[in-house]
């Protein structure tokens, strides 16, 4: 009682001023973002237009749905779990969302009301000091306890060794399951058996010839900052690789080639002592030269870690990376951020995401960068994405990404020639928002990179539904419309989850793995 009392005075001090936008729920998750319910199976959902038959499986999505409603700051990003799935048979459709059932999650629903501080909501100035400082009392004497991870799961989905595993950066993965009927239940944090004692970034890189796992995990107190690690195909870990960085970074994608990782050394990075000077703890530090890590996928220790500047660089996602060894270079395809830190603090400027090509010259030293799209009229923010997963690693012709228009809004995504820079739009409706693309290949063995479909759930806000659209990738034209439950389960909570962050499709067929990853 008495720590519930100072939470109160805490929270009531908070709310005399207000929030910036980054951390007010009424901008965050509101509208468009709202949380939605969890939703049991629906059977046959209404289709209209015909199911391709490649598309048989389940396509699964990952997003961040607060459960409880905040109390003071709330990020978008520090929403609990949630997955979503539409499961294909035969041309028939059913859908089921359920959250995953963290450690976090299970303490904050036997107590009703949420006790974990948010990672990027709350946790900045000195109010962040003093809710770190209530939520540690609180283990002290026993009513919540951290000991099994604080994560909330939200960020990623990869399928790897006959397993769906749900993800942020800041905890282990969580397994998550999906029945026969196409519900999906959470089978608990997972640890490969004991072998991962750390955290796991958001999206581990799934090699499509392989079939191995590599990842990546980093620690905002103590070095070291950064490690890197992989799986077999079997689910055997690597030991670790110390990756030497002189201050924590913002590490949340990175990037693999048939030899070689591609880590990302930014300009957005973790200063806790912010927080005593009354600032957010994540920074983005202009004196600081971003860079990127070029490691060999097998190396032992970090001896031949090589480093390319590339200045005034952020990406917050890469969508692939390959080698030309004719030119001793690899070819790096990002989003590049401006402001970087924009996501996580208010800024007066506006946020751009530029899709860009960067070249690193393994023999120079060198980098360069430019951006894909010439036109002007093509430049728009292409945030959330995918290529054709079957060659992750490889040159790639196309990416498929989110048209984040008007920001933070997906108004609908853009089929990209990395080549030429040609740009083919595919919007989603009047007064239609969705996420991230997926990509579906038609046929695993097809010549033509982009034969296959393109998946992705769309909110109609006009008329508060939602549904699932799917799209001819070659011609750009929708092949079949699933349309979903979830909008119409109450009339009190209105929105959806956040625009996807990770969505996955993978058959059932366990003789057949699937090859797309998260």
């Amino acid at each position: 009682m008495a720590l519930d009392a100072v939470e109160i005075a805490l929270t009531k001090h908070e709310l005399e001023h207000p929030l910036p936008k980054t951390a007010d729920p009424r901008v965050q998750i509101s509208g468009n973002f709202a949380p939605v319910p969890e939703n049991p199976v629906t059977q046959s959902l209404l289709v209209t237009g015909k199911i391709p038959k490649c598309v048989n499986g389940v396509y699964v999505r990952n997003g961040a749905n607060p459960l409880f409603e905040p109390t003071a700051g709330h990020h978008l990003f520090d929403g609990d779990g949630m997955v979503h799935a539409v499961q294909f048979n035969n041309g028939s459709a059913s859908y089921a969302c359920r959250f995953t059932e963290t450690e976090r999650l299970v303490q904050e629903k036997a107590l009703g009301r949420p006790v974990f501080p948010k990672a990027i909501g709350e946790l900045h100035g000195h109010s962040g000091i003093a809710r770190l400082m209530l939520f540690y009392a609180r283990g002290l004497f026993g009513l919540v306890d951290h000991s099994k991870g604080t994560g909330v799961a939200n960020a990623g989905l990869v399928y790897f060794n006959d397993r769906l595993l749900a993800m942020s950066e800041d905890d282990l993965p969580y397994h998550v399951r999906v029945t026969s009927t196409g519900d999906l239940k959470t089978e608990g944090r997972f640890d490969f058996d004991g072998q991962l004692k750390s955290t796991m970034i958001a999206h581990p890189k799934l090699d499509p010839v392989s079939g191995e796992l590599f990842a990546l995990s980093y620690d905002v107190i103590q070095k070291p900052y950064l490690k890197y690690f992989r799986f077999s195909k079997n689910g055997e870990k690597s030991n670790d690789v110390e990756i030497p960085v002189e201050d924590p970074t913002m590490m949340h994608d990175f990037a693999i080639t048939e030899k070689f990782v591609i880590i990302p050394d930014q300009q957005v990075v973790f200063k806790m002592y912010e927080m005593i000077r009354g600032g957010s703890p994540v920074v983005y530090d202009k004196n600081k030269v971003s860079r990127f890590g070029i490691l060999d996928k097998y190396a032992k220790d970090g001896s031949g870690l090589k480093w390319v500047e590339v200045p005034d660089c952020f990406c917050f996602h890469l969508w692939n990376a390959w080698e030309e060894p004719e030119t001793d270079e690899i070819v790096v395809i990002g989003s590049c951020m401006t402001p970087p830190d924009s996501i996580f603090n208010e800024c007066d400027e506006g946020l751009k995401s530029v899709l860009s090509e960067i070249r690193l010259n393994l023999k120079t030293g060198k980098s360069t960068r430019k951006a894909i799209t010439h036109n002007e009229e093509e430049q728009v923010n292409l945030e959330a994405g995918m290529v054709n997963r079957n060659k992750l690693g490889r040159k790639t012709r196309y990416a498929y990404l989110a048209i984040a228009e008007p920001w933070p809004k997906v108004s609908g995504f853009a089929k990209v020639n990395l080549f030429t820079g040609e740009v083919h739009k595919f919007i989603y409706g009047d007064n239609k928002y969705g996420g991230e693309p997926l990509f579906l290949p038609r046929d695993p063995k097809s010549k033509e990179e982009d034969d296959g479909y393109i998946l992705a759930f769309v909110h109609d806000e006009k008329e508060w539904k939602s549904e699932l659209q799917i799209v001819n990738a070659i011609t750009l034209k929708l092949e079949a419309t699933v349309k979903l439950p979830s909008r119409e389960a109450t009339t009190e909570v209105k929105g959806e989850t956040k625009q996807d962050k990770e969505s996955s499709l993978h058959q059932l067929d366990k003789k057949s793995p699937p090859k797309i990853g998260s």
